[in-house]
C-alpha cells in the first residue's frame, strides 16, 4: 500500500482529514495547483489544510471536499458503555 492510498472511514484529527484528502487528490492525479483552479481556493490553503492545519476555515475545507468528491457525514458517537454491553 503506498502512502497515498487514501484510507476512507473515521477521522478525528485534522491531521487525518488532511492526509485522507491528500491521499485522495493524487489518486486522482491532481496537482494543487489544478484543485486550486477548479475550488478558487489558494494552494497555499490547500495545501495547509493538506498538513492539517488545526484552524483551517471549515466553509473552505468543505469546499475542498465537496471539489474532490468527498463529503462528511456528522453522526453520534456510542458510547463504550454500549459497545461493551453488546459484546
Amino acid at each position: 500500500m503506498s502512502k497515498y492510498t487514501p484510507q476512507y472511514g473515521q477521522i478525528r484529527t485534522t491531521e487525518g482529514l488532511g492526509k485522507l484528502a491528500r491521499a485522495h487528490r493524487k489518486t486522482r492525479r491532481l496537482t494543487l495547483d489544478t484543485l486550486s483552479g477548479l475550488s478558487d481556493l489558494s494552494p497555499k490553503f490547500l495545501s495547509e489544510f493538506e498538513r492539517g492545519k488545526p484552524t483551517a476555515e471549515i466553509g473552505k475545507v468543505l469546499k475542498a471536499l465537496r471539489i474532490l468528491g468527498l463529503e462528511v457525514i456528522v453522526r453520534p458517537v456510542r458510547s463504550n458503555v454500549k459497545r461493551n454491553q453488546e459484546a
